[in-house]
């Protein structure tokens, strides 16, 4: 029987994607929907989109599947024949991405979690099934005309920093379950307006509308297939765009372009700037944003003690790694504003 795990080092795995000249799609989707054994579902899906050589991050729970993964080109009709034959994901909407070099993952991790979204909901009356009217590109924007409407983004501060719709209200917050009551509290004022809720692919905006429905506002919207299903869209039928900026999204990309517009500014100079790195140093590994220039003083690092450690032989380096808990290491998370250190 072939493992259901990846026995092979990360190391090596990267090293071989970045090698290899096969032509990826990067592509997303989610879906809400009861699955009785999560476990038995994992092992399932993990050995037949082995078989046709899928990547990427998939998160299973009794409340449905979250997946972004890198397939093979020539496999995507293999792959959504699969997808479709599971019947709750049949004609499901695959999110394609907008600006992909085929490298966006170079291992298959399937994870079965509490929840596809950590949402710090108890309440046994909430209902996902209770949930927000979809809109499309040219609903969005129609809507954003109407003076009654108010556009919130249900994303992490570092991932509207890049980019955002015009005029989004940011919930300021880089954890979802905050974000919720958040936005319940920020909205009361509002409850009688239109409001339309967006993320990156739609699960978490999708999930909040239902939450506020649930919570007793009326009007409650939310983007269908989030910011990549709209640009993806705008850029077919040739309308204008709401969104400025980059698209940030969770794999080895870290963003995608949608406007040549550059809203947000380097971490460590100031200057204007929207490419999200770690720091090369694996025991800070910080999540920010560096310009070109910055990148070559500091050699990928966030500040001069990490491009310092960096310099260290690696069996010192790993001392210092040892009992290291990053857990969510971002740059301005609670909104705090520090600059990183400069030479």
């Amino acid at each position: 029987m072939a493992p259901l795990h990846n026995r092979i080092s990360r190391k090596e795995l990267k090293e071989k994607i970045s090698k290899d000249p096969t032509p990826r799609t990067t592509i997303s989707f989610y879906c809400y929907f009861k699955i009785d054994e999560p476990g038995v579902f994992r092992d399932t899906l993990y050995k037949e989109l082995s078989a046709i050589g899928v990547l990427g991050r998939i998160y299973l729970a009794e409340e449905g599947i979250n997946a972004q993964v890198s397939v093979p080109t020539t496999n995507i009709d293999l792959f959504r024949s699969y997808l479709y034959s599971i019947k709750p994901l049949e004609g499901l909407r695959l999110n394609i991405a907008v600006d992909d070099n085929g490298k966006s993952f170079f291992v298959l991790d399937v994870k079965v979690r509490k929840k596809i979204v950590a949402d710090g909901i108890e309440d046994p009356s909430f209902d996902m099934q209770n949930k927000g009217r979809y809109v499309d590109a040219v609903q969005m924007n129609s809507l954003m005309n109407d003076p009654d409407t108010v556009v919130i983004d249900m994303r992490n501060h570092y991932e509207y920093e890049v980019g955002h719709f015009v005029n989004a209200i940011e919930i300021p917050s880089d954890t979802f379950r905050e974000q919720l009551p958040m936005a319940v509290d920020m909205m009361k004022a509002d409850k009688d307006k239109n409001i339309i809720m967006y993320c990156t692919g739609g699960i978490r905006c999708e999930k909040a509308s239902a939450y506020m429905l649930h919570q007793g506002f009326k009007n409650v919207f939310h983007l269908e297939g989030g910011i990549i299903n709209y640009a993806r869209q705008v850029k077919e039928k040739g309308m204008e765009t709401k969104f400025i900026g980059k698209n940030f999204v969770f794999d080895d990309r870290l963003g995608e372009r949608i406007t040549e517009d550059i809203i947000a500014v380097c971490h460590q100079c100031g200057k204007p700037a929207d490419t999200h790195t770690n720091c090369l140093n694996e025991g800070c590994h910080l999540l920010f944003i560096q310009c070109a220039e910055c990148a070559s003083q500091f050699e990928g690092c966030c500040s001069i003690e990490c491009q310092d450690i960096n310099h260290l032989p690696e069996e010192k380096r790993k001392e210092l790694r040892k009992g290291i808990d990053k857990g969510q290491h971002i740059f301005n998370k609670s909104r705090q504003r520090k600059p990183l250190q400069r030479k």
